[in-house]
């Protein structure tokens, strides 16, 4: 059972007491458990992924330690922008999705080759 993080960002407030009811929240936004199982954590992706897909708004970043995963660890993303990860020899690469929208973030690079 090794620490799992979930991050979300302009998401609505029913999503902020779900999360706190299941992991600890360190800053608003950012919520660990240092022992949640797989099943749970499935569990949490799932109520996230519907509600989501219900009012497809802001984003959300879960990341766990997965030994069978390149650089060691598991992710699952919801929201924008629209990010596929890569597999690029044993190191994961992060690339927008084809017709996604860069990130408006200042100073947030963009990767060539797309």
């Amino acid at each position: 059972m090794p620490m799992t993080l979930l991050v979300t960002r302009d998401v609505p407030d029913r999503f902020r007491g779900f999360l706190a009811s299941v992991m600890l929240e360190l800053a608003p936004g950012l919520y660990v458990s240092p022992a949640l199982t797989a099943g749970v954590r499935g569990r949490i992706w799932r109520v996230m992924a519907e509600w989501h897909g219900e009012l497809g708004e802001g984003s959300i970043v879960l990341v766990w330690q997965d030994r069978s995963a390149p650089g060691g660890l598991g992710m699952e993303f919801l929201g924008t922008p629209a990010r596929e990860l890569v597999d690029y020899d044993g190191l994961y690469l992060a690339r927008l999705r084809a017709g996604a929208a860069p990130d408006a973030v200042a100073g947030a690079p963009a990767m060539a080759g797309h």
